[in-house]
């Protein structure tokens, strides 16, 4: 990947959270069809596998693309072979990749079915594992590489009785995050930050924009924040609902 990709009225990357997860359910190409037509530039889309981790690597079920195991068993999940197949055809052909990886171990298959399908210069990872980070680095330096911050096992936003304490957890974090991402980021050599959208400040936009790294935020449905968002400074938005972007300024 040369050069972020970026539309062209915006100046963004506009990422579709697993496609077009508002539109049509997420993780499927007909999701991704939906983020194309309404004008990403970035599909999104998650990798993990089945609860088979036990097995010998030659047992295992083959990587899958959904969101965690209650989506994957809720569903048929596509095999990421047959999900990276389909971006080779219009009109996903035109669109560049973010595989986001939601299990350490597997980077190695991940890697070799991107050059399979010489997708490497059109595709990125995403993680928040820092193990995924440097095994990718080593397997293949050509690939763009995103740090996904911070590192979360489960949808504390949807639990009542959790709001109050994630909103101090969340204005701490914020604070922090600067220092964080200045110290994390010369190590970490990645290309682009992946940030969820309420820890971003100026401050932070600043600490990048000197490291060199895109920073991106996710996951966005409010236009108003989107709207803030922008003129915090930040590169790139991730959205389940990409329609949204065309009223971007």
């Amino acid at each position: 990947m040369p050069a972020p990709g970026q539309d062209q009225v915006s100046g963004l990357r506009l990422v579709g959270h697993k496609g077009a997860d508002l539109i049509a359910p997420g993780n499927t190409v007909e999701s991704f069809h939906a983020a194309v037509e309404a004008g990403v530039d970035t599909i999104e889309l998650d990798v993990l596998w089945l609860r088979d981790a036990h097995l010998p690597l030659a047992q295992r079920a083959p990587l899958v693309v959904a969101h965690d195991w209650h989506d994957a068993e809720r569903r048929t999940p596509l095999a990421l072979t047959e999900v990276l197949d389909a971006f080779m055809e219009p009109p996903l052909d035109r669109v560049e990749i973010d595989i986001d990886i939601k299990l350490p171990g597997r980077e190695e298959e991940i890697v070799e079915a991107l050059r399979e399908r010489d997708l490497v210069e059109r595709a990125m990872i995403s993680t928040m594992e820092l193990y995924s980070l440097g095994r990718v680095l080593e397997l293949e330096p050509r690939l763009w590489r995103g740090w996904t911050y911070p590192k979360v096992t489960r949808d504390w936003t949807s639990k009542r009785w959790a709001k109050g304490p994630l909103l101090v957890a969340l204005m701490a974090m914020r604070q922090r995050l600067p220092g964080l991402a200045a110290e994390k980021l010369p190590k970490l050599g990645v290309e682009s930050m992946w940030v969820y959208h309420p820890l971003i400040s100026r401050r932070l936009t600043r600490i990048t924009e000197l490291a060199g790294v895109e920073l991106i935020a996710w996951t966005v449905d409010d236009l108003p924040r989107m709207r803030r968002l922008v003129e915090a400074g930040v590169n790139g938005i991730c959205s389940n609902d990409p329609r949204l972007f065309a009223q971007l300024p």
